[in-house]
């Protein structure tokens, strides 16, 4: 995640200190002895929605093999002993488990940070109360539109005033939430919309996705916007970051899953501001870039694991068989071991990219669903060959 709110701003929130502190660069959780990684907990394939972009391929219907309880009750308490920071719960729909109020209170109890992902079609004013008092630290509820341009994108007539009434309820009676966006050709040009939706709503908290071309997300890969488009998107996000901080209106703005953004964000700001865009740069530093597989980790319904949630075609083992830290810590898988030390494995653009060490190859899901090659550049990196120092031959091959 990179924090325009931060790096712009100043603001700092919770997820700050996991972002852009130098212990934190150097391994305070993931991979330092005894520290697990943020867990990405994807605990159901059921969904009562159809998302055209959905990573886990998650429909209406129910699937076999799923953790039970008791295995999920174990899992956790093997995280716990990980001393893993944050458990996010996602789906599918998390919301849809029979079980998910005694594992949000299990992980509670265990002394976690713990966060929900939901399209929030299901929660109610009561189920909000529920959520708040097992302490959920956060609810991040997904819009892709606004109106019927989300229902379309996620297959159901109504599912945006659905979800909308899910976030009032959370704002009701005091429990966080936030709105969760993926930008794709359809929905872009509705940036300004969002925003605006974001400000009549109070809703304090907006992270805007960019497109992974992972489960569904895959048929969506020529769906994605052009690197200029990307580029005025961001311009936006950075104009109402901070006219909101202006404004005296707190709200946390984050964008998502392209480290390319905290690198466009700091040549922005250097034209004008060069004192904060040495800020910019250390936090960029002390953030180290796309850190799948090395503070971040993910497990699925049936128990695998991976580097993230949009990593599925590198399971690391099951936690069925091992416990998850045993899994994580294992000096003998070469894919992990490769993974936290890619920079030498990157190819093309990435590889000789002048900001490595500052994005880390950013997204390795995108490039294998691109080309093939999990080790080939990342074709949602919009920065050009003058801004990454990458000189090309007259043929148009790098240098």
């Amino acid at each position: 995640m990179i924090s325009f709110t931060r790096l712009l701003c100043g603001s700092s929130y919770y997820g700050d200190q996991l972002r852009y502190t130098s212990d934190a660069s150097r391994g305070i959780h993931g991979t330092s002895p005894g520290r697990g990684p943020v867990v990405i907990w994807n605990m159901t394939q059921s969904c009562n929605l159809n998302c055209r972009h959905c990573y886990a391929s998650s429909d209406g219907k129910e699937y076999s093999g799923e953790m039970t309880t008791g295995e999920g009750v174990k899992f956790l308490e093997d995280l716990a002993e990980f001393k893993v920071p944050v458990i996010l719960f996602s789906g599918g729909e998390p919301l849809l488990r029979e079980d998910f109020f005694e594992m949000a209170d299990m992980a509670s109890r265990l002394g976690m940070r713990a966060t929900i992902s939901t399209n929030g079609t299901l929660i109610t004013r009561d189920m909000a109360k529920s959520i708040k008092n097992r302490g959920i630290s956060y609810v991040g509820i997904s819009l892709d539109g606004i109106g019927e341009l989300n229902d379309r994108f996620r297959g159901k007539k109504g599912a945006f005033e659905e979800a909308l009434e899910g976030i009032r309820a959370c704002r009701e009676v005091g429990q966080k939430v936030g709105l969760r966006f993926t930008i794709n050709r359809h929905n872009f040009q509705q940036i300004d919309d969002i925003f605006h939706l974001v400000k009549e709503e109070g809703i304090p908290r907006v992270c805007f996705y960019h497109l992974v071309y992972s489960g569904r997300g895959k048929e969506m890969m020529e769906e994605d916007i052009s690197h200029e488009e990307t580029r005025e998107v961001l311009d936006k996000i950075m104009d109402h970051t901070l006219k909101f901080y202006r404004q005296g209106d707190e709200k946390e703005i984050l964008t998502v899953d392209n480290h390319a953004d905290g690198i466009y964000l700091y040549l922005k700001v250097r034209e004008s501001n060069p004192e904060r865009a040495q800020e910019i740069m250390e936090l960029l530093e002390a953030n180290g870039g796309n850190r799948s597989g090395i503070a971040v980790g993910a497990v699925d319904s049936r128990g695998n694991v991976f580097p993230d949630q949009f990593t599925r075609n590198h399971s690391l083992g099951n936690v069925r068989e091992k416990s998850f830290k045993e899994i994580w810590r294992d000096e003998n898988n070469t894919f992990l071991s490769n993974l936290r030390n890619r920079k030498s494995l990157l190819k093309g653009r990435c590889g000789t990219c002048k900001w490595l060490d500052f994005c880390n190859g950013n997204f390795r899901a995108r490039a294998e669903a691109f080309t093939g090659d999990f080790w080939e550049s990342d074709p949602a990196c919009y920065l050009t060959e003058e801004e990454i120092g990458v000189k090309l031959k007259p043929e148009g091959k790098i240098v």
